[in-house]
Formats: structure tokens, sequence, C-alpha cells
């Protein structure tokens, strides 16, 4: 991903995740064939290094622009795959104080992938987002750079590497329509900018360009609600991170990611647990990609894509685990 560098927010060359990203762009003609879309390609980060998550990127962006502004201390509030991908990439470049905040009823085997790699884990009672504003207390009490607290304006920056690569690895191209997962909604909105600038990039784009560019706008993301449209679950669910979000959060970020939407002429929906699961199923038997169960949303609803006007389009699953984190 650091062949964008120019494009992402560092001030010098990058000290944190070399090797992150420019994951394979697959063709999917099973999936294609059976949700009935002409052409289909999915932007494979199952294979993404260290950890085999999206959040290799963000993290790299947000770890070295934290070694440059001076930071000793990294930290994050997590919920698993975050915590595991700044501890992977902190070993890797020997940055030794790691903090990491998770709810107190995480699963045990996304602490462990945390623990192995020496970082101090810190259980708090209570949901994902009262865990994440404590963090922005820490943080500005004892100078922390947490990656998605007070260096998130890099940290989200990350996800435009993706949208960079599919475009590369399209030849050059936008998709018809993306499919982009949702949950805070920040990968459905850096994936248009990283599009965006890709067409300000090239003002002598001729008319092939511009017809994708339009037809390339329109983002189809999926909100998921929990019991109620602004409320709290308070049971189990296979989507960990989603089910803490706090009401006054989800007003928020249905508010801005609903403005988006609405000026790109995207789609929006959500899906049950059965339908992740069954999607999970699907992807694996079609294509041979596991996707891990709190995170397999956007195949949930793929189908949706041709019901917008076109008939091909990229696909973008957002976080991955391992098959024994999964």
């Amino acid at each position: 991903m650091w062949r964008y560098r120019e494009l992402l927010p560092v001030a010098n060359d990058p000290t944190v995740g070399l090797q992150v990203g420019f994951t394979p762009l697959v063709k999917a003609n099973r999936l294609a064939k059976k949700l009935g879309i002409r052409e289909l390609w999915i932007k494979n980060d199952t294979v993404n290094y260290p950890t085999l998550s999206f959040k290799d990127r963000v993290v790299s962006v947000a770890l070295s622009r934290a070694r440059e502004l001076g930071f000793d201390t990294v930290a994050c509030a997590s919920t698993g795959n975050l915590a595991n991908s700044v501890a992977a990439n902190a070993a890797f470049r020997r940055i030794e104080s790691l903090r990491f905040l998770i709810p107190t009823d995480l699963e045990q085997g996304k602490i462990i992938n945390s623990l192995v790699y020496g970082a101090n884990v810190i259980g708090i009672k209570g949901h994902y987002d009262e865990v994440n504003r404590l963090c922005a207390e820490i943080a500005g009490k004892f100078g922390w750079a947490f990656v998605n607290v007070n260096m998130r304006p890099y940290y989200a920056e990350g996800s435009k590497s993706m949208a960079y690569e599919i475009v590369e690895q399209l030849g050059w191209r936008l998709p018809r329509h993306t499919v982009v997962p949702m949950a805070s909604g920040s990968l459905l909105t850096k994936i248009q900018k990283g599009y965006q600038e890709f067409v300000e990039a090239r003002p002598g784009a001729g008319k092939r360009d511009v017809h994708s560019r339009r037809a390339g706008d329109r983002l189809l993301a999926h909100f998921h609600r929990a019991k109620s449209r602004f409320g709290l679950s308070s049971g189990r669910s296979s989507r960990t991170r989603l089910r803490n979000r706090s009401p006054s959060a989800h007003r928020r970020m249905v508010s801005t990611r609903s403005k988006l939407m609405k000026d790109t002429g995207a789609a929006a929906d959500d899906v049950t647990d059965d339908e992740i699961r069954d999607a999970i199923k699907l992807l694996a038997e079609t294509e041979g990609i596991f996707a891990e169960t709190a995170r397999r949303r956007d195949r949930g609803r793929g189908a949706e894509t041709h019901r917008v006007g076109q008939n091909s389009g990229a696909m973008i699953p957002r976080f991955f685990a391992s098959p024994a984190t999964a």
C-alpha cells in the first residue's frame, strides 16, 4: 500500500507496515453466478500482512505517523482485530510500550492473539463506546497515541489504500459499484475519497473514466440494526463490534453516512446473524475465502448490486481473522 505514500498522511518514508496491502483482487465467477451478477471482484484482505486483517492498513499509517510525532506509548480501544494488528505491527518495529483497553466480555481467543505479542491488555467493564470514551481521557492525560482516538485522522486515511489498489488492479478503471461493509462507516467514506482522488489526479481522463466515476459513486453500504434502530443490543451476537454502539453515537453515524450515500446515489440495508452465517458458507464454498463471523456483512446483501442498474462491481470484505480466531 505504501506505493501510494504521497497520498497518505505521513511526512517521511513509512516506518511501520512496509509489507501491508496490495492484496489480491479476485474475480469471483462462481459467486457472481450464484448471485445473478455478470461480473464480480472481491478485494481479499484475508491475506493481508501481518494479521490477516483490513486493520493492518490503518494501523500502519497511524503507527508510522505516531513515531514521526514522537509518541513513546501506543494504545487502542478494541474488540479484537485492531488490538491484534497494533500489537503485531508494533512488535515488528520494536515499539515496546503497548496498552490495549477492551470490554471485559471479549472472546478469550481474541485476547490471546494480542497477549502473544507482549501487549498489556486491560479489561474495562462496559460496552465499546464506554471504553472509547475512557481512552480519550487517558490520551489527553498521559500523552499516549491511541490509534483510533487521537491518531484517528491519520488512521482513517489508511483505508483509502484499498480504493487505490482496486482502481490499479482493474487497469486504472473504477468499478461500476462497490459493496462496502459498514460499522462506523469510516471505510465507506474513505473508499469514496480514494476514488475521488483518483479522478482528480487524472484531469485528462476520457469519457470511459468519467462514466465509471459516476457509477462508481454508488457505493452500496449496509447499516445494521441491533434490537432497535438506535438501541443497544444486550444479547450475544456474532457481530461483536456492532452490538456495542451507544444511541447517540449511532445517530451521529447514521446522519453523516446517510448524507454521503444520498449524495452519491448509494443504497443501504441491514443483515441478520443467520444471513451472515449463510454468507460465510457461500463465500467459502464458491471462492475459497473464509471470513470472520463478526465482520462478514457485505456478502449478506451483495446481491443488491444488480438492483441499482448495473451488473458488475467490486465487493470489499472488511475484516478477516484466521480460522483459529473466527
